[in-house]
């Protein structure tokens, strides 16, 4: 009864009482839904049941910019490439990344990414740009063979059999990513420690730690103590590289962290170093197993666009094409397979939102209507509906990989359609290697084996997750290739 008459004052506060923010040009704000009568209340049982599908309702209600209301938070959503460009063209001064993913600190560790200061995240940044630049991708590219290779050989070693792809692409990419990024030490002696601890890492992160990150749950007991255990084992493996640095080939990005400076000339911290790689490893790890998961069956499910994968492959690779080692000029020129990852990624993007705070009033005109999102409101895009326009892609729910070929090109003709890997300032940095890694990953999948799904039908995308995974049955076929 408490709790009933408080959400009822609530109600009637926020409806009646509350300051209007915005003035006459605010966005139109959700305060009813078809879930529950109740104002406010029936937006938040809408909203937490599914946010996806809530987003899509309410664009189709109120236009590409509107408000939702949830808790003490407003989130602005901009819907589409004209009402998305402010959202990637704007400054941090104006719409900032910083304190919307504060929830983060306690996965990363202090002083990491959006806890640092802004000269040492720019820093920060700055090294995780360059271990990705091409000339280190290209000695990844080997390192991925074999990690694939060596994985197919000991988990599919029958002429057939049948695999929970995601269960297995999940192990593949943190096993590839791991070689990469830490390193052949950190992947011979104590990978296994590592991926039992980033386990409980991102098991740690839960819708509720978004609004409360560090509440007393047993979850967020298990993230804690993994992160310690981390900067235990990575100091370690840091105190012996220095002793003996011939452990180590110089090429993964653990060698890279290792020699930050910060503008001051203070040197980096053992545990702002484990903080980076956990961050570097989160970035690509649900977006690279989830792809490639998702490029695997919407491929499987048309035959005939697996024939083309093949023959891509044939006219890449020359007549050994079946057992050629990958270089990266091979991979980079798989234009076809490039394009299936992408429009795996349109289709089924990995996050329902990506999220800002506005530093100020932002002034934006949309379809001819001016708006104005009030200060200190979260700014959001949402890629699971945007790009699943009909007047931003033909056919938007369809899986069509030459949408992105010419002389279609879908993706360019507006600025701000395909948000894959976000956009604009903050757009991914680790695109590049995500797309070689599953590319690499694909190519030897395919070239080994013919796949088929177990299931009469395609999983449905888990929009209910806090990150957007196939939902339902994603076990595989696979025969050996003769």
């Amino acid at each position: 009864m408490i709790a009933f008459v408080a959400i009822l004052l609530f109600s009637v506060w926020f409806l009646l009482l509350r300051p209007r923010r915005g003035g006459k040009n605010a966005p139109p704000t959700v305060v009813h839904s078809p879930v529950v009568p109740f104002p406010i209340i029936g937006v938040l049982a809408e909203f937490f049941k599914s946010p996806n599908t809530m987003i899509k309702r309410c664009y189709e209600a109120y236009g590409p910019v509107f408000t939702i209301p949830i808790c003490h938070r407003r989130l602005t959503y901009l819907i589409g490439p004209e009402a998305q460009e402010v959202f990637f063209k704007a400054s941090d001064d104006v719409l900032s990344q910083q304190e919307v993913y504060d929830f983060m600190r306690p996965v990363f560790g202090p002083n990491i990414v959006y806890d640092a200061s802004k000269k040492n995240r720019q820093v920060q940044f700055q090294t995780m740009a360059n271990g990705l630049r091409a000339s280190r991708l290209k000695s990844y590219v080997p390192k991925i063979e074999e990690e694939t290779r060596q994985y197919l050989k000991s988990y599919w070693n029958k002429d057939s059999g049948e695999v929970d792809l995601l269960t297995a692409l999940s192990e593949l990419t943190i096993l590839t990513a791991s070689r990469c990024l830490h390193g052949d030490d950190v992947r011979t002696h104590i990978f296994k420690d590592v991926q039992e601890l980033y386990h409980d890492l991102d098991h740690g992160l839960t819708p509720l730690t978004v609004f409360w990150s560090t509440a007393p749950t047993a979850a967020h007991k298990k993230r804690d103590a993994a992160r310690l255990e981390m900067v235990r084992l990575f100091s370690k493996v840091i105190a012996e590289r220095r002793e003996f640095p011939e452990r180590s080939d110089g090429t993964d990005i653990l060698s890279l962290f290792m020699e930050i400076k910060y503008k001051d000339g203070t040197p980096i911290t053992d545990e702002e170093v484990t903080g980076m790689l956990i961050a570097l490893l989160f970035a690509g790890q649900h977006t690279s197993c989830i792809t490639s998961t998702w490029t695997t069956l919407l491929l499987a499910n048309k035959p005939e666009l697996v024939d083309r994968v093949l023959e891509e492959q044939k006219k890449v690779l020359g007549a050994d094409w079946k057992n050629k080692k990958l270089e990266f000029d091979d991979v980079q020129n798989m234009e076809f397979l490039n394009n299936s990852t992408r429009e795996a990624l349109r289709l089924c993007p990995t996050f329902i939102m990506l999220l800002r705070r506005a530093e100020c009033d932002v002034n934006i005109k949309v379809q001819g209507k001016e708006y104005t999102i009030p200060k200190n409101d979260f700014v959001c895009v949402s890629p699971t509906v945007s790009m699943r326009l009909k007047s931003t892609f033909t056919n938007p729910d369809e899986f069509d990989p030459d949408r992105f070929a010419e002389p279609r090109e879908e993706h360019k003709k507006v600025p701000y359609s395909y948000l894959g890997f976000g956009g604009g300032l903050h757009s991914c940095m680790g695109q590049n290697f995500g797309l070689m890694q599953v590319k690499t990953i694909l190519s030897i999948i395919f070239r080994e084996y013919e796949i088929e799904q177990v299931a009469d039908k395609l999983p449905e995308c888990g929009y209910d997750d806090m990150v957007v995974g196939p939902k339902g049955d994603t076990r595989i076929r696979y025969k050996k290739r003769v």
